[in-house]
C-alpha cells in the first residue's frame, strides 16, 4: 500500500520508479529511463554523434509529467504516446548520447512448450518417490481419485496465485511475487506469515533432501563394497527370488506372519565376518553417513553465490526420465499383481479404500506444491494470454506422471510372495543395493541432490537474511549459524526418524495450509468484494478449501 504514495516518475531518480507498460517488466528499470531517438541518431562507431533535439523535447516532457504524479492518481501518469513502446527504449547517457536496450524484445522470452516442461521440472522432486507409498495408504482406488481430486484443487489454487496481482488496481506489480500480495491485503503480518510458511516448505524440502542423500549414499557405499569384496547380501533379505528381485525390509508388516528374516550371511569365499562388521559400524545408514555429508555440504552452503549448481539443474530432468524408465522395466519384468478387496486386508493385499488417506493428502499438497515461485516462473512466458492454458497442460503433465509411477510400482508390486503394505516410503528401499539399474538411479539422485541442496540453502537464506538484515550476506558468522541449523535438523531427522513420506506430508500440508489454501481464497474473496462481485456460492466454495486446507493439517496428526 506504501506504494500508492510513490510517483511513478520521479524528477528526482527518474530511473528508479518507471512504471513499465506491456512486455517491458524484463527491464531493469533501476538503472534505465524511457527515452525515444530516431534510429540515425543512436550512437555507433561514432562517439561524436548526439541525441536529437526532437528526442530531446520528449524527454523533458517525460520529466513534465514526473512533476504531476506526486499523488497514486492514475489520470496523471504519462500518456502511452509518451512512454515509448518497449523496442524504442534507451539508455540515456549523461554525455547527451542514448544507446539502445538490447533482449527487450520477446526473444528474449520461453515458448510454451518450455514454459510447461520448465514448471513439471520444478514441480517433479522427492515426492514422486512416495506417491506409490501414498497410494497403498490410501488404497488403490481411493488413492488414484484423491491424487486426481488434488491436483485439480491444486491447479484452482495456483491460478488464483497466478492472478492475483493482476486483480490490485492502481499499483504497478509487474515485478510483484504473491507475498507482496499477502502483504497487500494483510500488511506485515501477511508478508512474514508467508515468508514462515515458505520456509517450511524450503526447509522441509532441505530435510527430505538429506535423509534421501544418507540413504543413496550409504546403498552406493553398500553397492560397490560388495562388487568389490564379492559379497553376496541375497540371503540377509527377505523377498522374492529371480533376476529382479523386490524385498520387503520391515517383514513384520505381513499380517500372516509366515516368514522370518535369514540371517546375515557373507559368501566372499573365505574373507572373515570381521571385514563386513568393521564396514558396518563405519557405513551406517542413520549413525554415520549422516555426519560425513556434513563434511561435504556444509562448506558449499556457506558460498555467497550458488549460481555454480545453478548450473546442473538439468540432472533433475535426466534423473525423472530414468525413474520412469526404471519403473517401466520393472513392471514390465514383474507383472502385475492385483486383487480388489474393498475394506477387508487380507494376507497379501490392501482394502481400496483406507482411513489413512490423509497421509496420501499431505504428500500430494507438496508434490503439486509451486504456488510461491509460480508467478516468476510465468513472467517469461512468451504469450501471456496462454498463461492459464499453459500452466493447466503442466499441472496434467505432473499428474499423468504422478499416477504412471505409483499405479506401476503399486500393480507391479509381487503379492503374493510379498505382502502389498511392505511398499516403502520410497520405493527404491524395495529393490536390493545389488541392483544395478537401481543403483544407476541412486547415483543419479545423490548426483542432483547435491548440487540442488546448496541452491535450496541459498534461497533460505536470501529470504531469511533479506528479512532480517536486508542483506543476503550479512556476514560469514551470520550465515554459518543459519546453515549449521539447517544442517542440524537434517542430520537428526536422517539418525532418529527417516521417514521421507511423513517428513513430506507434514511440511506439505503445513506450508499448504497457508500458500495453496488459506491466503489465495482470502485473496480472491477480499478482491471481488473489493469490486462487489462477491457472491455466496463463491464464498461458500473457498471457505470450503480453508476449511479443507485446516483439515488436512490436522489429519496427518492422527496417523
Amino acid at each position: 500500500m506504501e506504494d500508492d504514495c510513490r510517483p511513478l516518475l520521479s524528477s528526482e531518480q527518474p530511473g528508479e520508479s518507471y512504471s513499465h507498460r506491456g512486455s517491458t517488466d524484463s527491464l531493469d528499470f533501476k538503472t534505465k529511463r524511457p527515452f525515444y531517438v530516431e534510429p540515425r541518431n543512436i550512437v555507433a562507431d561514432d562517439p561524436q554523434e548526439r541525441v536529437s533535439a526532437e528526442a530531446a523535447i520528449l524527454n523533458s516532457r517525460v520529466h513534465y509529467y514526473s512533476r504531476l504524479t506526486g499523488s497514486s492518481d492514475r489520470l496523471l501518469s504519462p500518456p502511452n504516446h509518451v512512454i515509448p513502446r518497449p523496442e524504442e527504449i534507451y539508455i540515456y547517457s549523461p554525455l547527451g548520447t542514448a544507446f539502445k536496450v538490447t533482449g527487450s524484445d520477446s526473444s528474449s522470452k520461453n515458448p510454451s512448450i518450455i514454459t510447461i516442461f520448465a514448471i513439471w521440472n520444478t514441480m517433479m522432486g522427492t515426492s514422486i518417490l512416495s506417491i506409490p507409498w501414498g497410494i497403498k495408504q490410501a488404497g488403490f482406488t481411493l488413492g488414484i481419485l484423491i491424487l486426481i481430486f488434488t491436483g485439480l484443487l491444486m491447479l484452482y489454487c495456483c491460478y488464483i496465485v497466478l492472478k492475483s496481482p493482476k486483480a490490485i488496481p492502481y499499483v504497478d506489480t509487474s515485478d510483484w511475487e504473491f507475498p507482496d500480495v499477502c502483504r497487500y491485503y494483510f500488511g506485515k503480518f501477511g508478508q512474514w506469515s508467508s515468508l514462515l510458511f515458505s520456509m517450511v516448505s524450503l526447509i522441509g524440502a532441505m530435510v527430505v533432501y538429506w535423509v534421501l542423500m544418507s540413504n543413496f549414499l550409504y546403498n552406493t557405499g553398500q553397492f560397490i563394497y560388495n562388487y568389490a569384496h564379492n559379497v553376496n547380501m541375497s540371503d540377509s533379505e527377505f523377498g522374492t527370488n529371480g533376476s529382479d528381485k523386490v524385498i520387503c525390509p520391515y517383514p513384520n508388516t505381513d499380517p500372516g506372519g509366515n516368514y522370518t528374516i535369514s540371517t546375515l550371511y557373507f559368501g566372499n569365499n573365505g574373507n572373515d565376518t570381521s571385514d563386513g562388521s568393521s564396514f558396518e559400524h563405519w557405513w551406517s545408514k542413520t549413525k554415520t553417513i549422516p555426519f560425513y555429508l556434513v563434511i561435504l555440504l556444509l562448506p558449499l552452503l556457506c558460498f555467497r553465490s550458488a549460481s555454480f549448481f545453478a548450473r546442473f539443474t538439468f540432472l533433475g530432468t535426466i534423473s525423472v526420465v530414468y525413474l520412469i524408465a526404471l519403473v517401466t522395466v520393472k513392471a514390465v519384468r514383474l507383472g502385475f499383481h492385483l486383487e480388489f478387496h474393498w475394506f477387508d486386508t487380507t494376507q497379501f493385499y490392501v482394502p481400496e479404500l483406507r482411513l489413512l488417506f490423509p497421509q496420501l493428502t499431505g504428500v500430494l499438497t507438496l508434490a503439486f506444491f509451486i504456488h510461491n515461485c509460480i508467478i516468476t516462473l510465468m513472467k517469461s512466458n512468451r504469450h501471456q494470454e496462454n498463461n492459464v492454458r499453459d500452466l493447466s497442460v503442466a499441472y496434467l503433465l505432473v499428474g499423468l506422471t504422478y499416477l504412471y509411477v505409483g499405479v506401476l510400482i503399486f500393480a507391479a508390486f509381487p503379492s503374493p510372495p510379498l505382502f502389498k503394505d511392505c511398499i516403502e516410503p520410497n520405493f527404491l528401499d524395495n529393490f536390493p543395493s545389488s541392483d544395478v539399474m537401481v543403483f544407476v538411479a541412486r547415483t543419479f539422485l545423490l548426483f542432483q541432490m547435491i548440487t540442488v541442496y546448496p541452491l535450496l540453502g541459498y534461497l533460505v537464506r536470501v529470504q531469511v537474511m533479506g528479512q532480517i538484515f536486508s542483506n543476503h550476506y550479512p556476514s560469514f558468522f551470520h550465515v554459518l549459524v543459519l546453515n549449521v541449523l539447517i544442517v542440524g535438523a537434517g542430520v537428526l531427522m536422517a539418525m532418529f526418524y527417516p521417514n521421507i513420506g511423513s517428513i513430506i506430508r507434514f511440511s506439505g500440508a503445513t506450508c499448504g495450509l497457508a500458500l495453496v489454501f488459506v491466503f489465495p481464497a482470502l485473496v480472491h474473496m477480499i478482491s471481488l468484494r473489493r469490486l462487489g462481485m462477491l457472491r455466496w456460492p463463491s464464498a461458500l466454495f473457498h471457505s470450503f478449501l480453508i476449511l479443507l486446507g485446516v483439515a488436512n493439517l490436522l489429519a496427518q496428526f492422527f496417523m
